[in-house]
């Protein structure tokens, strides 16, 4: 888990509670990629392909900062 959050502006995020959310959103995602990359593992899945799908999902991601078109 990152020691520091940095902010937009590149300052860290110090607000205990916005700290907090991050650190419990951090571990519960990790839980998540953890059981679902072991599920396609014990399924047979090729190791390689299903990396290249986690790294296309979170590239796929769409900010919520940026308006739509």
């Amino acid at each position: 888990m990152p020691t520091v959050w940095p902010g937009q502006d590149g300052a860290p995020v110090a607000c205990r509670e916005k700290l907090t959310v991050l650190a419990e959103n951090h571990a519960e995602l990790a839980s998540v990629l953890r059981d679902v990359f072991e599920d396609a593992m014990l399924m047979g899945v090729d190791e390689t392909f299903f990396r290249e799908l986690l790294h296309a999902a979170v590239d796929g991601l769409v900010s919520p900062r940026k308006s739509a078109p």
